[in-house]
């Protein structure tokens, strides 16, 4: 760990962010927004023991003036192999508390430790910043339409007795649109879950907070944002939406640049690419079925691909990279040498970012992962949205419904999305009116999110009126 200065020592920031990429990267880029308000930053990053590649990845890209500790490994060998994310996320951080408490304890001893600012499932680690009478805030890395849910779920408990799923009229929170409870985030499906007790848990802390930074920008969430703002509910910290926070930069570790040089051979706007994140995966039908769509539809096409899993959508989350089978050797007989001429398949994973800000990519199949998604605005890529788990079908309604900019395939009653659905979806996209139409929304958001971010934007302001509240608890 870097040493911290004497200049630096007044203000230190500590970062606690939940496992899994998702969460490490925005909190990531957090730290570097804070550095330039003159903060120390340090992430104190609970953990199971097996970080993925490109977690470590994204940590070694940072400024050296920025610090990243890992906590004692936490095991898991007292859950069921089924354990749904939110329930082992939860725990990394629970079980990390003793490990985060000593930490703390040690940085306490030297520096004067002004906030410690927790990821969306680490409310715990409040518990621990009381203790040591150290500041607490919330970063919520998703969307400010599931923040005002989250921040009304424990009303929900309280008012239905049933599964949200079976309410037949949809909630209407202040300043978003209607929301079905078939839509509500996976762990809200099942009541009796150990998920959904983690999430309740969760969302009944929000409110220790005393402030909540959220990842996402005014042009993009403008109605949802002025509810949560508006001091209408005193019981809501601050809202400081300080997005959009997106990985920037070379991917550290990226040695094959073949997609990329591909990418440089093929004519603007005429690529989609296809990926489901660092922890989707799809059927073995359903894989197939996205192979052949992607050929009838005739399109040219650049694919990550994963091995297929018979068991959930988030199966790769806690895989670590190692994957069991070849997935090339799972596709469709022929596939590749048919669509050898107008498409490239990858396996595992892609310099996202890279890709995306390439000019030859002109759509994006996403599972609706809010950092995705991000990332597609800045760049202006229109999508089409495939959610897979987690929250990302409350996304996708913000996408295709609310937003607009993407479009949704549909699913057969088996839940398989077929080949021709997907065909037809992906050359309306690519060359239809309604593609057109969703291209030129996306570049209105897209000049959004740099005005937003721009010097005397509403993001600085947001970051600089937090920063300000914790200096002067400096100089008290």
């Amino acid at each position: 760990m870097e040493a911290i200065t004497d200049e630096q020592a007044l203000s230190h920031v500590i970062l606690v962010p939940s496992p899994g990429i998702g969460h490490i990267i925005p909190l990531a880029e957090l730290a570097k927004r804070l550095i330039l308000h003159n903060f120390s930053v340090t992430l104190t990053i609970p953990t199971d023991g097996n970080p993925s590649k490109a977690q470590q990845n994204v940590l070694d890209a940072l400024p050296k003036s920025i610090n990243y500790i890992y906590l004692n490994p936490v095991h898991f060998s007292d859950l069921p192999d089924d354990s749904m994310i939110e329930t082992r996320i939860s725990l990394t951080t629970s079980r990390s508390l003793t490990s985060l408490r000593e930490t703390l304890k040690i940085f306490s001893k030297t520096d004067r430790i002004v906030a410690l600012v927790v990821d969306a499932f680490s409310t715990d680690a409040f518990d621990v910043a009381n203790e040591l009478n150290i500041s607490p805030y919330l970063f919520f890395p998703s969307t400010a339409m599931l923040l005002s849910l989250t921040l009304y779920v424990p009303k929900l408990d309280e008012m239905y007795s049933g599964e949200y799923r079976d309410i037949p009229e949809p909630l209407k929170l202040p300043g978003c649109f209607p929301l079905l409870g078939t839509d509500f985030p996976d762990p809200m499906q099942d009541r009796s879950s150990p998920g959904y007790k983690f999430i309740l848990h969760h969302c009944k802390r929000y409110r220790m907070a005393e402030g909540i930074l959220i990842n996402t920008f005014m042009g993009l969430e403008v109605g949802a944002l002025k509810a949560l703002k508006d001091g209408s509910d005193p019981s809501i910290p601050p809202v400081y939406p300080v997005g959009p926070l997106i990985q920037k930069g070379s991917a550290v570790g990226f040695d094959d640049v073949e997609c990329l040089r591909w990418l440089d051979g093929q004519p603007t706007g005429s690529v989609l690419f296809v990926s489901f994140g660092s922890g989707g995966t799809l059927s073995m039908e359903q894989q197939n079925e996205l192979a052949l769509g992607l050929e009838l539809s005739g399109q040219k096409f650049l694919w990550v691909i994963k091995s297929p899993t018979q068991t959930s959508g988030d199966a790769s989350f806690y895989l670590n990279d190692q994957r069991v089978q070849d997935p090339f050797a799972l596709l469709p007989e022929g596939f590749l040498e048919r669509t050898k001429e107008r498409g490239l398949v990858v396996p595992s994973w892609a310099p996202q970012l890279q890709v995306l800000s390439h000019g030859s990519i002109g759509g994006f199949i996403t599972h609706c992962g809010w950092n995705s998604t991000l990332e597609s605005v800045v760049h202006g890529v229109p999508l089409i949205a495939w959610p897979l788990y987690a929250e990302q079908s409350m996304n996708s309604q913000i996408l295709v419904e609310d937003l607009k900019i993407a479009l949704r395939p549909l699913s057969e009653e088996n839940g398989v999305v077929g080949r021709a659905e997907i065909a037809a979806t992906v050359k309306c996209l690519m060359e239809g009116e309604e593609g057109k139409k969703i291209r030129n929304r996306m570049r209105v958001l897209q000049a959004a999110s740099e005005k937003v971010l721009s010097e005397d934007g509403y993001t600085p302001k947001a970051l600089s009126e937090v920063a300000q509240k914790w200096k002067s608890h400096v100089s008290i």
